[in-house]
């Protein structure tokens, strides 16, 4: 028996411009990343003059090795790591507490409160009233310039409230007659069926915390706080090479080459950590963004 469906002329004709138009957006993403990735492992002077090869003589580790000795890139990245980890947990907890808390039914002043945090996203002090507040604060040269002002997202508590609003009001009825407070109701009920939300925020913390390198330029004077791609700007952008890394190298065109070897390899060390951690929360980031989606 064939269960095959046919499809009519028009249906067909809207299928195959779907599926070329899809293989040409994953041409056009998949391609660079892995013309970056390839070119990691290949001779600059050897992309220069071939292109992509696949010759053995043309592949080299050199790229890596020099980073992986390099104290300015190891530093950077665990700075990066640390800067990320810590972001994503405190924006987090601080975004589940808000849209816990604007999500219950009513609380008092809760339209104030959610125009007072829409406002911000709209309208912000400004790069240098939030300069001047950081230094009073004593935050400039330390972690917490990088991990506080970002906290407190505006959209994340969106998305938590609305998932938030979407739990029965059932459970909650049940458990304060079984006479649990509103603490318990939220870590005991609420938060163990918040699993998606919880990992969509924490990937788009990460994420977002991870690439970005404009606050730690303002905020972090001394190099050797700065994170992984503030340092990788300086490869990529300025061109600059550590000093470390040039030791034993004294002509210039020895130095570019050094530079193009480093620029590739730096890119994909910077990306494997996101690359790492996409698959495992890839179940719950499809789910956490369709239920926030609904209402």
């Amino acid at each position: 028996m064939n269960n095959q469906i046919k499809h009519a002329k028009g249906d067909r004709i809207l299928l195959l411009t779907n599926n070329i138009l899809l293989t040409i957006i994953i041409l056009a993403i998949v391609g660079p990343l892995l013309y970056v990735f390839l070119s990691s492992f290949l001779e600059p002077n050897a992309i220069i003059r071939k292109g992509l090869s696949l010759h053995s003589s043309d592949w080299s580790l050199e790229g890596y090795k020099r980073l992986f000795t390099d104290d300015t890139i190891v530093r950077g990245f665990f700075n990066s790591l640390l800067y990320s980890t810590g972001f994503t947990i405190v924006t987090v907890l601080v975004c589940l507490f808000a849209g816990y808390t604007l999500s219950v039914d009513g609380l008092v002043g809760k339209k104030v409160f959610m125009i007072f945090f829409l406002f911000t996203m709209f309208f912000g002090g400004g790069l240098i009233p939030t300069y001047f507040v950081i230094r009073d604060l004593g935050m400039l040269n330390t972690i917490w310039a990088i991990i506080l002002p970002g906290a407190v997202n505006v959209w994340f508590i969106i998305l938590a409230r609305t998932y938030f609003k979407a739990v029965p009001n059932e459970l909650k009825e049940a458990a304060r007659i079984d006479g649990a407070s509103d603490l318990k109701i939220f870590f005991r009920i609420i938060l163990p069926l918040s699993k998606p939300i919880i990992f969509v925020l924490a990937l788009y913390a990460f994420i977002g915390q991870w690439n970005a390198y404009f606050d730690a330029m303002i905020y972090l004077d001394d190099r050797e706080l700065h994170p992984l791609q503030l340092v990788l700007r300086s490869i990529l952008i300025q061109n600059e090479v550590q000093p470390g890394m040039v030791a034993d190298v004294e002509a210039r065109n020895e130095l570019m080459r050094i530079s193009e070897m480093i620029r590739y390899s730096s890119i994909v060390i910077a990306s494997l950590p996101l690359l790492i951690m996409y698959p495992f929360f890839q179940k719950y980031f499809e789910k956490g963004v369709m239920v926030g989606s609904l209402k």
